[in-house]
């Protein structure tokens, strides 16, 4: 292996590269990343670099929106077969048809979509701000798509308005079950409990709290508490044993793993950087036009 992160490094070097490795990514990964975090957020770091090209560890989406943000560089997805089954629940013909049932209600719309359909939308969120982003919103109805379970837990948050659901979801995130969590509580007594707001709102009220990926990773690091069983993609549990060496951190079950996430490997980083190829490019009117709702809700903050 020390081979391949050698080899992986001097070509960096040489295409004037940065590695982006989603938090859900395999650890081997996730190590010889130069950044390491959330969607939105290493699209955000890679695109103040100097960087030619960015090789981003993650599923198509995510590349997407770096090539939105970074239009100037080449975006590289070490393998092209790493989707978002929730990113697929919608298109922008069926948010098209949603849009003409309900005319002039705004639509926001999760990160984790691609670029056409951010493009037929009004603002973007991430799961750490779409509460403040339907809060900031003047409008009594809004569409939100496409998870319906981290529309619930919107909506939880902001009883006052509306919220017009479409029916997609995370397989990953739905596998997490009340059940598991009261199961681990059972196995690792006083610790505890966070869960991704793309979990079922039941899984959600056995927790003690949701977080987005970051806002778990800042919770836990400023936490008195020294054991956590955590609801979300086990992949993160690497980063946060790293970055928490005295603390102790369980799966809330070893069901929770999203198959796109770890498609990604050494190897294939090496070949992309080799071949250059796999390239993520999104047409120029469907990328102003995503960005624009990218931009606006980073107007009103990320709050990651």
């Amino acid at each position: 292996m020390s081979d391949l992160v050698s080899k992986i490094d001097q070509l960096k070097k040489e295409r004037n590269a940065v590695i982006l490795a989603h938090n859900y990514q395999l650890p081997e990964v996730q190590d010889i990343a130069d950044f390491v975090g959330d969607s939105l957020g290493l699209s955000i770091a890679a695109s103040k670099t100097n960087a030619k090209v960015i090789v981003f560890c993650g599923v198509h989406f995510m590349a997407e929106t770096a090539a939105i943000i970074s239009p100037d560089k080449k975006v590289i997805l070490p393998e092209l077969h790493a989707g978002c089954p929730m990113a697929d629940m919608i298109t922008p013909e069926q948010l098209k048809r949603l849009k003409n049932e309900h005319p002039g209600v705004p639509v926001v719309c999760y990160v984790n979509t691609s670029a056409a359909v951010k493009a037929e939308s009004d603002i973007c969120c991430t799961s750490a701000n779409a509460v403040n982003v339907v809060k900031a919103l003047p409008d009594k109805e809004i569409i939100f798509i496409p998870d319906k379970f981290l529309g619930m837990y919107v909506q939880s948050k902001v009883p006052d308005k509306k919220l017009i659901l479409h029916p997609g979801y995370c397989p990953t995130h739905a596998k997490i079950l009340p059940e598991h969590v009261e199961k681990a509580r059972a196995e690792h007594p006083g610790a505890m409990v966070l869960v991704h707001p793309e979990c079922r709102p039941e899984t959600i009220a056995a927790a003690d709290g949701a977080y987005s990926t970051e806002g778990m990773l800042r919770f836990v690091k400023g936490s008195k508490e020294k054991e956590f069983i955590i609801g979300t993609e086990i992949g993160i549990l690497h980063r946060m044993r790293k970055e928490n060496p005295q603390k102790k951190f369980y799966p809330v079950t070893e069901l929770a793993v999203c198959p796109n996430m770890k498609l990604c490997t050494l190897e294939k980083v090496l070949f992309a950087l080799e071949e250059m190829q796999n390239e993520i490019k999104v047409p120029e009117t469907i990328a102003n036009k995503a960005r624009g709702t990218i931009e606006k809700m980073l107007s009103i903050g990320r709050q990651d």
